[in-house]
């Protein structure tokens, strides 16, 4: 499945074992988990359903203070963030910003040449790591 600077990728496993592998994969990296925000039990506190859908947002501040050195609006699309949710036929998906489109989106040249090709190196590999 794919839009406009989205990727999103299958995953074999329920929500909890895919937020379980996610979050494993991202402290392998050192990756720090600023937030996470489970928007299902945010529905459910307001009366509302939603089918489990959960954001977290990580980085590491080294890499996303050089995008921001080069164009200090790349921080709109920082801490980054993965999207994990389960459609309307229980399958689950792990969703993320796809890093050529964040560098595109906030115009950022060769001083961020070096984070990007990190972040499109380590993206699809947590999303792997996450959903296999």
């Amino acid at each position: 499945m794919s839009e406009e600077g989205l990727v999103s990728v299958p995953s074999r496993c329920s929500m909890a074992e895919t937020m379980q592998r996610l979050l494993a994969a991202l402290k392998k990296r050192d990756m720090t988990v600023f937030a996470r925000i489970d928007h299902a039990a945010n529905a459910t506190a307001v009366g509302m359903e939603l089918r489990p859908t959960e954001v977290v947002l990580f980085g590491n501040p080294k890499g996303g203070t050089v995008l921001m050195e080069d164009r200090q609006i790349a921080g709109i699309d920082l801490p980054l963030k993965v999207l994990v949710w389960e459609d309307a036929d229980g399958k689950v998906w792990l969703t993320y910003n796809a890093a050529d489109w964040i560098a595109a989106r906030a115009g950022l040249g060769e001083k961020s040449a070096g984070a990007i090709a990190a972040m499109t190196k380590a993206l699809p590999a947590i999303a792997e790591e996450a959903t296999k």
